[in-house]
């Protein structure tokens, strides 16, 4: 049987780079893309030699798409047996201070870079028995979050198009899923909240919440990958905000007047 392989965007740094490394400590042949040259390099030398391949990508660019998914290919027989669409940016403000470019350059990197993804990879994750695409929603694709609506709203979007295609590619034996974590410990908690100098790490801190370590998300999406739950929470945060959005949703909108943090 060939290795199985995973293909991951975002690759350079954070939860692509502790997915990587989990899946490829477990025997699996990794796919690494990011706009990040120097950071894939990173994440390659910390693998087994030989079992991965580096790919420049722009999601946003559906040509590069084509040309990544093509090398990877190559390299892994023909085979694909998850796609991971990880690959995203995160912003944070209030939205009428945000120029025009910025709330475009946040949609099409966080949700056009994942329809991109799903288009391309579709032939072969459908050529692989067993296949599943994982996307990376977020908490904030749970409840609406204050402060981070376009942000936000490209992990509502996420998690939609993950629902409907988990449907739609049931047929083709294609499953997808979505890993919804809060607070995790990666270069995004150390950007500035919108409108301010200090970082949301700090703001996080200063509310009492938890921010999970990295490895964390990596098994839980090795474990989303292998069950039968379409979206995974991961992080005390998330698994809160999961249950209060479904069982006390006027609590939760209270609570995104009076704050106002980004979320990844």
């Amino acid at each position: 049987m060939a290795q199985q392989a995973i293909f991951i965007t975002g690759g350079a740094s954070g939860i692509g780079r502790a997915v990587a490394l989990l899946f490829a400590q477990r025997g699996w042949r990794v796919g690494l893309a990011d706009v990040n040259a120097a950071g894939l390099a990173e994440t390659q030398a910390l693998l087994p030699e030989g079992t991965t391949t580096t790919h420049l990508l722009d999601v946003r660019d559906r040509e590069q798409w084509t040309a990544a998914l093509a090398g990877f290919a190559e390299a892994s027989g023909g085979r694909m047996d998850v796609l991971f669409n990880n690959a995203g940016i995160g912003t944070s403000g209030p939205f009428a201070s945000a120029t025009p470019a910025e709330l475009e350059r946040c949609n099409a990197v966080n949700f056009m870079g994942v329809v991109h993804g799903a288009h391309a990879g579709f032939a072969l994750l459908a050529a692989t028995p067993g296949s599943a695409m994982l996307i990376t929603s977020s908490a904030a694709g749970i409840y609406g979050t204050a402060g981070a609506a376009i942000y936000s709203a490209t992990k509502f979007a996420v998690r939609g198009l993950a629902e409907a295609l988990d449907g739609e590619w049931a047929a083709a034996g294609i499953r997808v899923r979505t890993l919804m974590p809060s607070f995790i410990d990666t270069p995004l908690l150390d950007q500035p909240t919108g409108g301010s100098n200090q970082l949301i790490r700090e703001n996080v801190r200063r509310a009492g919440l938890e921010i999970s370590p990295v490895g964390d998300v990596a098994e839980a999406a090795w474990a989303a990958v292998h069950g039968s739950a379409l979206h995974t929470r991961v992080g005390k945060t998330a698994r809160k905000l999961w249950f209060a959005a479904r069982w006390m949703p006027g609590a939760v909108r209270k609570q995104g007047q009076r704050s106002r943090l980004g979320r990844r």
